[in-house]
């Protein structure tokens, strides 16, 4: 067994492969075992997950038939986003993805702030779906414990990141695929019953879309809490980016899987959304208790629907798992290479961070431990905690692809295969998109919370990578590099 150790040291100029600069994280010590299959079905699978299939229920039973304008609004800023990191990380692929970007765009107290606050927020996402995948376990086998199905998925997904990062390609394409299939035969279903040439079915018209209250129920408050769901349901793509410099040709694979991924993504969400309500009245209280998936499928007779959801669901957990470890270690074994988190965690074993891996894993854990333990407060904090950290990260995407562009445009343009579009139009407009989201969760109770416990977990972040830059540019030449 070989074995690497990043340090500090070996921070800037360490990727080695075509399109790695000297602000480019350690890619070299780390495998390239991903394929273009793998890269293309992790951008697709890697934003299904149980956010649309569960949670989108709580959004429709708010914003009415007008959730679709809030997915496609929310589906429009997140191609943006996608767009924007699709360029860098295809000029400069790295294993730490926007934090990387982040820090040579703006500092290295950037890079800290939104790769550490990343970490924090896959790390409590993998308790979040270990306990969603238990509750579907133990509701098919009752009388055993959901925390033994949690350390099952914890062992399993653990080991298959612990080994090589193919095993990890391999797993995510196949939960990835049936995710996918699984959309793509709803949709079918669901517009042969529109049609009415579904057997069994009527065509519904336009009777759910305009009835019950109209195509804006609760008016504009309504949209809005519809809005904000969308926009966090749509988190998971960023994965794509962070696997791609462990892929075989990361520039090409990153272009490629960018560009395939976004129409595709709102095809499925968009899509889902339109068939959903125009086939279930959209106050049906199967949409919020069931889900709306369930609850469509339900409303048109199709046998053993709710089962099926469950099985669809629970892939979609087990998915999720499996890349918030990967995505997890990764960005700490990246953050540690720059010289910004504990030097262990950055140890190299054949390809793999297994120290990190392990310490993500183990953190996830001690989520789920917390949920049972103390939920009401010491699990509450945390989930609000998350709650907005996914805009913090976009917003310092953004921010970098502004300052980003231009530098590349002078330096190496040869290394532009992907460009935003109408730059720096768009950019801005996206920064604007996000900080209209800003304010909507200020205006918003349920929201404010979380905006405020994402903010200080944001500024605490920050001012530790501050004080640490500044701590390291006082330092002596060669001090604290070994």
């Amino acid at each position: 067994m070989t074995r690497t150790t990043l340090t500090p040291g070996d921070t800037p100029g360490a990727d080695q492969r075509p399109g790695g600069d000297q602000a480019s994280d350690t890619g070299s010590a780390l495998s390239n075992g991903l394929k273009q299959r793998h890269l293309s079905m992790i951008a697709l699978g890697g934003v299904i997950g149980a956010g649309l299939f569960v949670g989108s229920g709580a959004g429709i039973a708010a914003a009415g038939p007008s959730i679709v304008f809030a997915y496609a609004a929310s589906g429009l800023l997140v191609m943006l986003v996608m767009r924007m990191l699709g360029e860098m990380s295809a000029a400069n692929p790295a294993s730490g993805s926007f934090s990387v970007h982040a820090e040579r765009a703006i500092g290295p107290w950037a890079g800290f702030t939104s790769g550490w606050a990343f970490w924090f927020l896959l790390c409590v996402a993998v308790g979040l779906e270990g306990i969603g995948a238990a509750e579907i376990m133990s509701g098919w086998l009752p009388g055993t414990p959901e925390w033994a199905w949690v350390a099952l998925f914890m062992v399993i997904f653990c080991g298959t990141n612990l080994a090589a990062v193919k095993n990890f390609g391999e797993f995510e394409f196949w939960f990835a695929t049936l995710k996918v299939v699984a959309i793509v035969v709803f949709l079918v279903i669901g517009v042969l019953a529109i049609l009415g040439v579904l057997p069994g079915s009527e065509a519904p018209g336009t009777s759910n879309l305009t009835g019950e209250g109209g195509f804006l129920p609760n008016g504009s408050e309504g949209f809005i809490i519809g809005l904000l769901a969308s926009v966090f349901a749509y988190g998971g793509l960023e994965t794509v980016t962070i696997a791609a410099a462990e892929s075989e040709r990361p520039a090409e694979g990153v272009a490629k899987a960018v560009r395939t991924a976004m129409w595709r993504i709102g095809v499925f969400y968009v899509g889902s959304m339109a068939v959903i309500v125009t086939l279930v009245p959209w106050d049906d209280p199967a949409v919020a208790e069931k889900g709306p998936y369930v609850a469509t499928l339900d409303h048109l007779g199709i046998p053993g629907s709710g089962q099926i959801m469950n099985v669809v669901v629970l892939i979609a957990l087990l998915s999720a798992m499996n890349a918030n470890i990967y995505g997890a270690s990764r960005m700490a074994c990246s953050l540690v290479a720059r010289g910004q988190g504990p030097r262990k965690l950055g140890r190299v074993f054949n390809g793999v961070p297994r120290i990190a891996v392990l310490a993500s894993s183990f953190f996830g854990f001690v989520c789920v431990l917390l949920s049972y333990w103390r939920p009401d407060d010491v699990f509450a904090w945390l989930l609000n905690m998350i709650g907005a950290v996914i805009l913090v990260v976009w917003f310092f995407t953004a921010a970098s692809q502004l300052l980003l562009r231009r530098r590349t445009e002078r330096e190496a343009p040869e290394r532009l295969v992907v460009r935003m579009w109408l730059f720096p139009g768009l950019t801005w407009v996206a920064l604007a998109a996000m900080a209209g989201v800003f304010v909507l969760m200020a205006k918003e109770p349920d929201t404010r919370v979380q905006l405020l416990s994402t903010g200080s977990l944001t500024v605490a972040l920050a001012l530790a990578g501050y004080l640490l830059q500044r701590k390291r540019a006082a330092a002596p030449a060669g001090v604290g590099k070994g």
